[in-house]
């Protein structure tokens, strides 16, 4: 079986975009065709993660990695950057955002393992350096801290990405006691608005609820994203496994209570769904 490097798969990206000899599916994509794509191929990373299907897994890095490719192709052709520029600059990047690791600036560093790294005041560091780094390209004041996060992040996504950048710069509770007391506060809100018959105050506070659950997952040590994605896999196996059951029986969903629906529930998370 053949074992191929990433020098073949660059090769393959341009012989697919060839012009004259290429896939013409291939040759008329552009960077706003392909995004599509490149956010499909990364949900679907996450989504074999959270199912732990380690080789869909592998399948599905591999796709993230041709997205990677393909962008780059496509910046190559119009001169505007390649795919080894996008590898210096990470590189580069990385090493610098990483002085606990590289003191020196260059991957031949090292640190001394007597040095102690504490990893709040590494994520710290992290945002510092990236804000300088940003004031510098652009010779402007640095922005606000939450300013740079992209638009398009889903929901939930973005609720983790806001709390980690604000816990950063020290606003954030020390421990996980008081997002519990938080949490409470949210559903009783919640439950006052919901009664209060008001839909304008049900939606602000379920987004409050919603931040909170994030901001606890958070604290507790749990990717809300992966967390939520993992529910979803567990609720999807149980109700195939009560339709199953049930077909099985000549009966249908609607055929049932609700405490039959339960107690085949309960069958499904017994037997380890």
């Amino acid at each position: 079986m053949a074992q191929y490097t990433l020098e073949d798969l660059l090769n393959l990206m341009a012989r697919l975009r060839d012009p004259e000899t290429g896939c013409p599916w291939d040759i008329r994509q552009n960077f706003a065709s392909i995004a599509p794509y490149t956010l499909e191929e990364a949900h679907e990373v996450a989504d074999a993660i959270a199912s732990e299907d380690y080789p869909h897994l592998e399948e599905e890095l591999g796709d993230l990695l041709f997205q990677v490719v393909y962008h780059a192709r496509m910046a190559e052709e119009r001169s505007l950057f390649d795919f080894s520029s996008v590898l210096n600059g990470l590189v580069e990047k990385l090493i610098r955002r990483h002085p606990h690791v590289f003191p020196d600036g260059t991957l031949a560093s090292s640190r001394s393992d007597a040095e102690l790294v504490d990893e709040a005041d590494v994520k710290r560091r992290w945002q510092e350096i990236k804000q300088a780094e940003k004031q510098a390209s652009s010779g402007k004041k640095p922005s606000g801290l939450l300013d740079d996060l992209p638009a398009s992040l889903p929901a939930l996504k973005s609720a983790q990405a806001i709390q980690a950048k604000a816990a950063g710069q020290g606003f954030d509770w020390s421990d996980a006691g008081p997002v519990f007391d938080k949490l409470r506060e949210e559903i009783d809100e919640l439950e006052q608005a919901w009664r209060s018959n008001s839909s304008a105050s049900v939606r602000d506070e379920t987004g409050d609820l919603l931040f909170s659950c994030v901001n606890l997952a958070r604290h507790v040590g749990a990717d809300a994203e992966q967390s939520l994605l993992g529910c979803n896999h567990k609720f999807r196996r149980r109700f195939s496994y009560i339709e199953q059951r049930l077909q099985e029986q000549d009966k249908s969903l609607q055929d049932c209570s609700l405490e039959e629906l339960d107690a085949l529930w309960d069958d499904a998370k017994s037997s380890g769904l």
